[in-house]
């Protein structure tokens, strides 16, 4: 479904991730792993259009993005729930769920999409009329998740969605990611909290530095001693 090749993207002069392969196919969930600063959510944005490619391809079902406008990857079945989640705090829930069905092959969608995420977060339904900023980190992630789901995306990227989040929430959210999961679509998470995230996906690359380090089933980079050591403490 998604194929990655070769990419180098950064920037200005900058460079971040450096000729990175990965592929992600159809109802599969895929995790990248790695410190902060490895280049994680730069490969994100470059995905979603974010920023520009320094060299490389990627391409969804057959079709290389580097021809589409950034505002247009979304209409490709890509969507992205962002680092720090980047709700608009002045709107409220409703209208930034709104916002996931913006573009106008999604528009006529909109109330089936609304009542979707309204079963899969009855706390947001709740709260459709409070303003964004004003809720609690949860559920201002269950929200910028509920966003990325209004466009009914065949792929979803999750950049980082444990950040900053208490340890019981940390675990609602990962919840919510097998419960995702479950209904068959196809998952690209980037996320340091390692041993968390290797229980929902199938398969993780290793990004140290920019570069792609490692990469296998979860259970075999859960039975790394090096991964384990670095990066789940034991």
């Amino acid at each position: 479904m998604l194929e990655i090749k070769g990419v180098t993207a950064g920037y200005g002069d900058f460079t971040a991730l450096f000729n990175a392969d990965i592929e992600v196919k159809a109802g599969e969930a895929v995790a990248v792993i790695g410190p902060n600063g490895a280049g994680k959510s730069t490969l994100m944005r470059a995905i979603s259009g974010m920023i520009p490619l320094k060299g490389g391809a990627v391409t969804m079902e057959g079709q290389d993005t580097r021809s589409i406008p950034p505002h247009k990857i979304v209409e490709l079945g890509i969507a992205h729930v962002p680092e720090n989640r980047r709700l608009f705090p002045r709107m409220s829930v409703e209208e930034n769920l709104r916002v996931g069905c913006y573009a106008p092959p999604f528009r006529a969608k909109f109330s089936e999409r609304l009542e979707f995420v309204y079963e899969l977060f009855p706390r947001m339904k709740e709260r459709r009329d409070q303003l964004a900023g004003t809720m609690s980190g949860g559920e201002q992630q269950m929200c910028a998740i509920g966003r990325a789901l209004m466009s009914d995306p065949k792929i979803l990227l999750m950049d980082e969605p444990s950040a900053g989040l208490a340890p019981v929430i940390v675990q609602q959210v990962f919840d919510l990611i097998r419960r995702i999961r479950s209904d068959g679509l196809t998952v690209l998470i980037v996320e340091q909290n390692v041993q968390q995230v290797l229980k929902v996906v199938a398969r993780a690359y290793l990004l140290e530095a920019g570069s792609i380090r490692h990469s296998g089933s979860s259970e075999e980079l859960l039975g790394s001693e090096d991964i384990r050591k670095a990066y789940i403490g034991v």
